[in-house]
């Protein structure tokens, strides 16, 4: 008797848990490996192939063990393979270097994650003339003398303006950080 599709065992889902472990660490996730390839198109493109073999190894995770270890792991691999596809470029670190990088990386997302998010609550409480300044000048490949001309103010006044809004940024994220850690 031969099998056809509707007796073949399929592979079962994932479960809602490891959806929501997968989803929750896709940030980490993508900062871990773009701390070992420094180009954010190439760790997109490798945070992409380490996700279809975590979809593709979900039924081998165990619940209960360090979903971020597990998934970095796979990313090691990965960006492993992405290496040694680039090893023809001129300058290229060594495994060691990558590692360490990586590893203190990883150390240090909870770090990092909470202070990007004070950096977004910082940013919304700028006035909205400032905020749009920053936004408009770290959009991707923007310049400061080209905004300057793009708003029509002198680049000098753009320049002490970005510099005062920094300032305040950093006294922002600084204010939250010694108020988190008095409590």
């Amino acid at each position: 008797m031969t099998e056809d599709a509707t007796t073949e065992p399929q592979a079962s889902a994932p479960s809602g848990e490891f959806v929501q472990l997968f989803t929750h660490h896709q940030r980490r996730l993508f900062l871990y490996i773009l701390s070992q390839v420094s180009n954010p198109l190439d760790a997109e493109e490798i945070l992409q192939e380490t996700n279809v073999v975590i979809w593709s190894k979900s039924a081998k995770y165990q619940p209960g063990t360090n979903f971020l270890a597990w998934v970095s792991q796979i990313a090691n691999f990965e960006v492993m393979k992405f290496r040694t596809r680039k090893r023809r470029e001129k300058l290229v670190f060594s495994d060691e270097f990558l590692q360490s990088v990586a590893e203190e990386s990883l150390e240090r997302s909870e770090e990092l994650e909470s202070r990007r998010a004070a950096l977004v609550d910082c940013l919304n409480r700028l006035r909205p003339k400032d905020r749009e300044l920053i936004q408009l000048r770290y959009a991707p490949g923007e310049r400061g003398k080209h905004l300057a001309e793009q708003i029509g103010r002198p680049a000098n006044s753009v320049y002490q303006s970005l510099g005062r809004i920094r300032r305040s940024l950093l006294d922002c994220i600084q204010q939250k950080f010694a108020a988190e850690g008095a409590s």
